[in-house]
């Protein structure tokens, strides 16, 4: 028995559900939450999936070899572009899910998902990996840059959604969290506990070097919340050199404002990345992610991480270990934080990195859900 999964998460396996339904909230990509769906279907092959909005094409294989059933938000009117647009339908949609006949039903949350109806006897998992952010903490920034017609109506539809949202997790068994900043935000909009299991990060995809070079990387969409603005002004500043790798609708202007010690390339392949994160001199991350896969896979890579010192990144990185923090999301304290980096880089071993990374590995994730379903 490995000793990764304790006696009674085997039990859990051996004495798996006779039929298991996985809700996600959408499938129009491959993103974090996908990933944690693809281990989910692994370890319940038997898994049916439910959905409100679904572009086969655009998923992957293990995914598409699964039943998928989609709510009626997936017939409305370009739907596969605009589902976010009907948000205030998706509460009743996710209400007209028949799921008897399911003993396990597990509801994977970053859109709207748990608010299922279940048979009495089965038990609801619910995987979150952040309450919805334009309900709670992000409200005022949607709201913002949304339309003159969508910003009059989102306080009056909003309201409504809160309140659905708060009151369908109490419909829920257990709830686990990705990370123990999402944990608290679970605590303060749903007021329910959540226990912390950390998605899974394919750690052993990824391989350390000697060969590596004198720059920094930095890898991420280019949208306002990444903060990629931030390391263009640092770098800007200190004259290091910088990679860049991401897409998005700042990345044209980042291009105008970088100096020539920045490279900004929209993409790299898989292999590309790898040879990337293992070569750099040190990760920069400067957004407030609700976990961050990108600091783990440098750390796999033998690399270590400069993040700022909040979100997701206070689990994943180990200062003094694995990376170091920068306070704020300033231009100056970025700078401060780089220079911080230089100084310690003598010390770093790149075992400590790995071995950090380890802690985010399948085979942990794995372990947590099934654990939670053997209490």
């Amino acid at each position: 028995m490995s000793a990764e999964f304790p006696r009674e998460a085997w039990r859990a396996t051996c004495e798996a559900p006779r039929r298991v339904a996985i809700i996600h909230y959408w499938l129009v990509g491959m993103r974090g939450g996908e990933r944690v769906l693809e281990r989910l279907l692994r370890l319940f092959p038997q898994a049916d999936i439910f959905t409100h909005v679904y572009v086969p094409n655009q998923v992957s294989s293990l995914i598409r070899s699964h039943k998928v059933t989609t709510t009626f938000i997936n017939k409305l009117p370009w739907a596969s572009k605009l589902y976010q647009k009907y948000l205030p339908l998706m509460p009743l949609a996710l209400e007209e899910l028949d799921l008897r006949g399911y003993d396990l039903v597990i509801s994977s949350e970053s859109g709207p998902a748990k608010g299922v109806i279940t048979a009495n006897d089965a038990f609801h998992l619910c995987y979150c990996h952040s309450p919805m952010r334009y309900l709670w903490d992000h409200y005022h920034d949607y709201r913002h840059s949304a339309g003159f017609l969508s910003r009059m109506a989102m306080p009056w539809v909003f309201h409504r959604l809160r309140a659905w949202d708060s009151g369908s997790a109490h419909g829920v068994d257990t709830i686990l969290a990705n990370s123990n900043f999402i944990r608290k935000r679970v605590q303060k909009a749903w007021g329910r506990d959540a226990q912390v299991v950390f998605p899974p990060v394919d750690v052993d995809l990824f391989r350390p070097t000697t060969d590596l070079e004198d720059r920094y990387l930095w890898v991420g969409q280019m949208t306002p919340y990444k903060r990629a603005d931030l390391a263009v002004d640092a770098f800007n500043e200190l004259k290091l050199p910088l990679l860049m790798v991401g897409e998005g609708e700042m990345a044209a202007e980042l291009r105008r404002r970088a100096g020539p010690n920045i490279t900004i390339v929209s993409k790299l392949n898989f292999d590309q990345l790898r040879l990337a994160y293992s070569r750099a001199k040190a990760l920069v991350f400067t957004p407030e992610e609700d976990f961050g896969i990108v600091p783990v896979e440098a750390m796999a890579s033998g690399r270590p991480v400069l993040a700022y010192g909040k979100g997701g990144a206070l689990d994943t990185v180990a200062p003094g270990r694995s990376g170091l923090y920068f306070a704020e999301q300033t231009t100056a304290s970025l700078v401060e934080g780089v220079r911080a980096m230089e100084a310690w880089l003598p010390a770093f071993d790149p075992a400590a990195a790995m071995s950090q990374a380890r802690k985010f590995s399948p085979d942990k994730f794995d372990a947590g859900i099934l654990g939670a379903l053997a209490r």
